[in-house]
């Protein structure tokens, strides 16, 4: 069915291109008519034909692009940006806790272990450092 569809727009189109180009000339465009004393067709009821002609095979060129949208509409399914974001797993083990249940490592513990130094006493449990 799509490629009957694709047949028939490319007919159209060349069709139109060649209807358009045949048309008289108003101001001295690229038309294959000339601008000057006739042309390929020439009189009231040639133009006439011609811009009917052109209508329709607009008209057609139209309705066959709709045609092909919708059906490549109907082919693909609707789809979120976020699926096609491949999954990441991380694997992140919770931090080693002493005895306390406070967290080893980090920025506290290194400030107790700087207070600890520098006073010589040991904390018992996270100690948040004073201002002195």
């Amino acid at each position: 069915m799509e490629s009957v569809l694709i047949v028939i727009h490319l007919l159209l189109v060349g069709a139109l291109v060649v209807v358009v180009l045949l048309q008289r000339s108003e101001g001295g465009a690229l038309g294959i008519g000339g601008g000057g004393g006739g042309g390929f067709m020439s009189g009231r009821s040639a133009a006439n034909l011609l811009t009917r002609t052109t209508a329709i095979l607009a008209t057609g060129f139209f309705l066959t692009s709709l045609g092909l949208t919708i059906l490549a509409g109907m082919k693909s399914k609707p789809s979120d940006v976020l699926d096609q974001v491949p999954v990441v797993e991380q694997n992140q083990a919770a931090p080693a806790s002493d005895a306390d249940g406070a967290p080893k490592g980090g920025v506290l513990d290194e400030l107790n272990k700087i207070k600890e130094s520098t006073t010589g006493n040991k904390p018992s449990g996270p100690q948040v450092p004073t201002s002195q």
